[in-house]
């Protein structure tokens, strides 16, 4: 493939990441635009674009090829500006957003003959942000769902499949409904879900002051995404808005019938219930990323003495395992071990404990 000069919109954690995964793994010249000046200026002292400009009309002119992550908002505010562009040549421009209806219908709008679109959205992420936070390898073994705005542009996918191979990501062509309905169930309700845990459970403190001591272990994990930018979610919420709507309704009755259940005292029918959950749950894939970023835990049984953590630590530095987070739990309920260790891969996770086992430290893995 010839090279391309690739304009990245936005180079946050997506843009930065997809930037960085190009520019180690093809010869393609990496241009890029940012709101923040800032931002730009560290891609380009980091070497992870070559030039920059603040205003996208007037460096879109120069790409090939347009990726732009950003917001769902902004991004459609982008391709709008993009459709007054007097562009030299024929350009592709596809976009990272979660929703797609949204960015389609925007899309639709566009009266630039010069733009093929082609919607995108690589299933994967971090809880952390900003272009200081990307990776080459985030979208490794990711889904990269594509929605063509024409399916018949065979050629133009194909160059965008090209060029985002270097990911090492998985792609998945899609109707932009099919996307919505599917990452609405996998990963924007559960970001509601998990959110109305956490105000529970700050309701309950009122009662119960103690309440956040005993927050720990299974209760953050489950809440864990509650953490991720409100701002982002609220974005996400409005753009799949009827579809969060009917996923609530649907939420409600499921949750009415467990009402019931547990009422009633239905013990037989709860056992059911519970076994088909963990069914269902035990046998989705561990093989690929998800919408939802993958934690790959090892909990290590210490003793509570000076230099135990950095003991650890130190071990695994020495085997050149990377450390993604380490957390020390104060309430194991069901855990054996006070120390987490979270890693990137899940590769990481077994050889680290494997490693950890052999020199006699008491490890557990939990899937």
């Amino acid at each position: 493939m010839k090279q391309q000069t690739i304009l990245i919109a936005g180079l946050g954690l997506i843009g930065g990441s997809i930037a960085r995964a190009i520019r180690n793994f093809s010869d393609h010249k990496l241009i890029g635009f940012d709101v923040d000046e800032s931002t730009l200026k560290y891609a380009k002292e980091t070497g992870i674009i070559s030039y920059y400009d603040t205003n996208l009309q007037h460096v879109a002119q120069r790409a090939d090829i347009i990726i732009l992550a950003a917001p769902i908002t902004e991004t459609i505010n982008m391709i709008q500006k993009l459709d007054q562009v007097e562009f030299p040549k024929q350009v592709i421009v596809t976009d990272t957003a979660s929703v797609k209806g949204a960015i389609l219908t925007a899309a639709q709008q566009i009266n630039n003959p010069n733009i093929t679109f082609i919607g995108g959205h690589p299933m994967a992420g971090s809880h952390k942000r900003g272009v200081e936070a990307s990776k080459a390898h985030l979208f490794e073994n990711a889904i990269y769902v594509l929605s063509p705005l024409d399916y018949e542009a065979e050629e133009q996918i194909e160059v965008i499949k090209s060029v985002l191979a270097t990911t090492k990501c998985k792609f998945l062509v899609l109707k932009p409904e099919e996307h919505d309905e599917m990452t609405g169930v996998i990963s924007h309700f559960p970001h509601l879900i998990a959110s109305s845990l956490v105000h529970q459970a700050k309701k309950w403190e009122r009662t119960h002051a103690y309440l956040p001591n005993l927050a720990a272990g299974g209760f953050r994990d489950i809440t864990r995404i509650a953490s991720s930018n409100p701002q982002m979610w609220q974005d996400i919420f409005h753009h799949n808005q009827s579809k969060m709507s009917y996923f609530l309704e649907d939420w409600i009755e499921e949750m009415s019938h467990l009402k019931l259940l547990i009422e009633t005292n239905e013990k037989n029918e709860i056992l059911n219930y519970l076994d088909s959950a963990k069914k269902y749950r035990d046998g989705l894939s561990k093989k690929e990323q998800g919408a939802i970023p993958s934690f790959y835990d090892v909990y290590v049984d210490i003793h509570d003495q000076s230099g135990a953590i950095a003991k650890v630590v130190q071990i695994l530095a020495d085997e050149n395992f990377s450390i993604k987070n380490i957390e020390i739990l104060e309430v194991r309920e069901g855990i054996t071990g006070v120390l987490r260790l979270s890693f990137h891969t899940q590769k990481e996770q077994i050889e680290s404990s494997k490693k950890l086992t052999s020199l006699g430290y008491e490890t557990m893995i939990q899937n």
